[in-house]
């Protein structure tokens, strides 16, 4: 028998391939880790998170009298998936394993190795529909304390200790070409040696190649990602349902998140299923100060900010910031623009807005207790103030007319949108006053001022999240705020089909032997647990499920000989 190199190879060192070399280590197997980028990327995708996790009856919901069980779970995964498809059959069985792994050990298992949780959960995709339809029915998303960098530390350091104990070889630059076949089973990689890299994370490295390689193992993990950094796979792959593809887009993933893997492991005999499922945001603005080509930050929005498409409309019910992400996406994108805007005040954006990214956080980031209280009791949090001095999607005035005015030249200021509309004063004066006499009472028939009241009753979002029911047009509140959005490319919610195991599955429905795919490459597990549209806090949880399964799995596929 020809020897091998080791006893897995993990092809990506983001979040899922941390995990499942971490696994793998934790077996006693030998492993490398081969990732194209430099060592100054380990982590991937999830570095930059803001590090949210879906749990499901965890002590800190309880803390805060949210009272949620796996049933419940259940019904609101079931009712944003919209699971419909003959192929949704491992999809809908790793979802439901997802949301019982949430509900039980994720959170005890995550804690045994050091990872803590901020305490104040989070309401994210809120939905506004019916009790069967999509959106939380309470809050769930569970922040890490140190965001991205504090969920992947864990597993970094325990992949470094395999490394101190001759069981992890790290690869770094070495960019995966071909799956290695023989006889029908995937026994290793070949690929290019691309010259070494200074540049910091999340820049665009070098594609010189120097040589190439080849390795030999029992197993290959693909942990290879997504395509929401290459737009023109994007569009591709765009669905008709949400209306026409965007022609301007900003990139919430560094370029060389491609689906490059993806399509690597399609000719070696993998099956890809749910291409047209992705999630994208649509509350993106222009980073000020740049990572990546075209690089985009989301806000995560609180409640109050009036919504209106680029013509000036006032945005459907239930479509209010921080409810539906798709829905609102779908919407705006039949408009036939690729821009709409958020108008607000300085009270609302002083306590509504958040900015998700690790590097927008630096208080959650650095762990430091004073700056976090300092955020609820402070003035506009300093990322967000930095965006509103030198972002090019802010604007502020203390009239409607002057807001108005410099939304006319912002919008026709991008000669990439073509023709756009121009707002009317009245108009704008004329929604913001009919929605401004709905704050005077208690009740309303304004169904956005109802969720802001209904929001407060939960002791988080009064809080941090949710400013108190006021006018936007009082002076005091002020000054007045405009934010223009844009479509932000993230997550492929399809991908390589995969069973419980993580073993990857061909067009006849069987395991491709030796091959096991985990992370966004796997559409989180399964091809697809997410089905249409996401919880949130889904993302690195499903990186972890998956990573952990497809380690686990992996780990029983043999030993290297030397």
């Amino acid at each position: 028998m020809q020897p091998k190199d080791a006893d897995v190879i993990v092809v990506g060192a983001g979040l899922a391939g941390l995990v499942a070399t971490a696994e793998l280590v934790a077996a006693g197997q030998t492993v490398i880790l081969v990732e194209q980028e430099g060592q100054q990327s380990l982590g991937g995708q999830a570095w930059w998170s803001f590090g949210g996790l879906f749990l499901v009856d965890s002590p800190e919901q309880r803390r805060f009298r949210v009272r949620d069980s796996v049933e419940l779970a259940w019904q609101d995964w079931l009712g944003t998936a919209g699971f419909d498809r003959e192929e949704d059959y491992w999809p809908r069985r790793w979802a439901e394993a997802y949301v019982h792994f949430a509900a039980g050990e994720k959170r005890a298992w995550l804690q045994q190795m050091g990872h803590r949780l901020f305490p104040v959960v989070g309401w994210a995709e809120r939905g506004g529909y019916g009790a069967n339809g999509p959106g939380n029915s309470v809050p769930r998303f569970h922040i890490t304390w140190g965001t991205g960098p504090g969920i992947t530390a864990p597993f970094e350091a325990k992949v470094r200790d395999g490394v101190e104990r001759g069981l992890v070889r790290l690869a770094f630059r070495h960019r995966l070409d071909e799956l290695v076949l023989t006889n029908g089973a995937v026994t290793g990689v070949r690929g290019s040696v691309l010259e070494p890299t200074t540049t910091p994370r999340g820049t665009a490295s070098s594609r010189t190649v120097t040589g190439d390689f080849e390795f030999t193992a029992s197993a290959v993990i693909l942990t290879t990602g997504g395509i929401g950094g290459d737009h023109d796979a994007v569009r591709a792959a765009w669905p008709q349902r949400m209306g026409p593809a965007p022609k301007n887009m900003l990139s919430g993933v560094p370029e060389h998140v491609d689906g490059r893997g993806i399509g690597i492991a399609q000719t070696a005999g993998g099956r890809v299923i749910n291409p047209d499922r992705m999630w994208h945001y649509v509350e993106g603005i222009r980073n000020w100060d740049p990572v990546w080509k075209n690089h985009g930050i989301r806000i995560l929005p609180g409640p109050s900010s009036l919504w209106l498409d680029a013509a000036g409309n006032r945005l459907p019910v239930p479509l209010f910031p921080g409810f539906d992400t798709l829905g609102t996406l779908e919407h705006l994108r039949r408009s036939g623009h690729d821009y709409s805007w958020f108008i607000l005040n300085k009270s609302i954006i002083r306590k509504e807005f958040a900015l998700s990214g690790s590097e927008q956080n630096p208080d959650l980031t650095g762990k430091s207790v004073r700056d976090v209280l300092r955020r609820a009791t402070a003035g506009v949090p300093a990322p967000v103030q930095a965006f509103l001095d030198h972002g090019e999607d802010f604007l502020t005035a203390d009239s409607v007319e002057e807001l108005v005015a410099g939304m006319n030249v912002l919008a026709k200021g991008s000669s990439a949108q073509g023709q756009v509309p121009e707002l009317s004063v009245d108009a704008v004066r004329s929604e913001l006053e009919a929605r401004d006499r709905e704050i005077l009472n208690p009740f309303s028939k304004d169904s956005q001022v109802t969720a802001i009241r209904g929001a407060r009753t939960y002791l988080g979002d009064r809080l941090i999240r949710t400013a108190a029911p006021h006018r936007i047009l009082d002076p005091k509140a002020g000054p007045l705020i405009a934010v223009r959005l844009s479509v932000l490319t993230r997550k492929t919610l399809g991908g390589l089909e995969t069973d419980l195991q993580s073993r990857v599955l061909g067009d006849d429905g069987a395991p491709v032997p030796g091959l096991f795919a985990a992370g966004e490459a796997a559409g989180f597990g399964g091809g697809g647990m997410h089905g249409y549209r996401s919880l949130e806090g889904t993302f690195l949880g499903g990186c972890l499920f998956s990573g952990r399964a497809a380690g686990r799995a992996a780990a029983g596929q043999g030993t290297a000989q030397t």
